[in-house]
């Protein structure tokens, strides 16, 4: 079984700071994570001044948000260097626009995560395509019908290396709308890798998804969940991730860990020992009592006849008396 790739979704919770990204992502990587997750947004390539505003924009517009917290080409580079050289994880950043994939792929990204939002944008999918980096392509808010036409066109224009993540687009998301019963349909689908982009709260959902066939898990990250934005109340705090992570491992050796029972019964025959049962003397039996059920008890230490085989002394006669608790052998019948 290859291994997870797990992503921390940083998103735009560092609030323009360098320095507080480069916190992030260290925080991330001490958590065991394969790559730290930003987001690209060039307002003015992505919205109008009219678009409606989500509703946890309340302090400021769309613009006056993504404008104070974008990063510059420069910056990107250095936190795509810090990811690399430093922590040893990957730098991603989803993309928002064409203009933003056009940035990032002067950036050097290995990768290009396709929001939500962005899967009915054929023409974005198109500049994606025509990068041959691998794709992660999200299904937060997409019909089959969309997500058929989304692979069709990123498969089509030179996309080869394609991971489609089942997601659900609320915030946070309740365990019962996480849609796991989905990734199978995806895969069968599609023939791809499915992944997870997980809003819910707590590490229960995204372990089930590793365990429905998940090789992605992408899951929101913070600091602390009292930070500023929309995301950081939702996000998962680094013990919390760090050991979302251990359980993922763990959960990966028990399924990539083949176990033979017959070899595992040779090599536990001592615990057969001390708790299985040996077939013992009810009562008190005198010499020549022909034995009956009533005859028989199951009692611990497992080291004479097996319980499982009472019926081979039914009927037969002792050859001796049998005390009370005392386990009988093949010696205690007549031949």
């Amino acid at each position: 079984m290859n291994k997870t790739f797990i992503i921390a979704e940083v998103g735009n919770t560092h609030e323009g700071s360098l320095g507080l990204a480069k916190c992030f992502i260290k925080e991330a990587a001490n958590c065991g994570v394969d790559a730290v997750k930003f987001q690209t947004h060039i307002f003015d390539a992505e919205s109008t001044l009219e678009a409606p505003n989500p509703p946890y924009f309340k302090d400021e517009t769309r613009k006056q948000y993504f404008e104070r917290t974008a990063f510059n080409f420069e910056q990107y580079l250095e936190l795509k260097r810090y990811c690399e050289e430093e922590c040893n994880v990957e730098f991603i950043s989803a993309a928002f626009s064409i203009e933003a994939v056009d940035l990032l792929e002067k950036v050097g990204v290995k990768t290009f995560k396709i929001p939500s939002g962005e899967v009915n944008n054929i023409p974005y999918l198109i500049r994606v395509a025509k990068t041959g980096k691998r794709v992660l392509l999200s299904s937060g808010m997409s019909s089959w019908s969309e997500l058929d036409e989304a692979v069709e066109t990123l498969k089509g224009h030179g996309a080869a290396d394609i991971t489609v993540l089942q997601c659900t687009s609320e915030y946070p998301c309740p365990p019962e709308q996480s849609g796991l019963n989905v990734l199978g349909e995806m895969r069968q689908r599609y023939g791809l890798d499915v992944g997870f982009s997980d809003h819910t709260l707590g590490t229960a959902v995204p372990i089930a998804a590793v365990l429905c066939g998940a090789k992605v898990i992408e899951k929101h990250f913070t600091l602390s969940t009292k930070m500023y934005g929309s995301d950081a109340m939702n996000s998962t705090n680094p013990d919390e991730f760090s050991q979302l992570v251990k359980q993922i491992r763990t959960a990966e050796l028990a399924l990539s860990s083949q176990v033979d029972k017959d070899q595992v019964q040779k090599e536990l025959i001592h615990m057969k020992k001390i708790f299985e049962k040996s077939i013992v003397a009810a009562e008190h039996i005198l010499k020549g009592t022909k034995l009956e059920p009533k005859h028989l008890a199951y009692k611990k230490p497992g080291d004479g006849i097996p319980a499982r085989e009472f019926r081979s002394i039914i009927g037969k006669t002792v050859n001796s008396d049998i005390l009370k608790d005392q386990k009988f052998s093949t010696s205690n019948f007549l031949s």
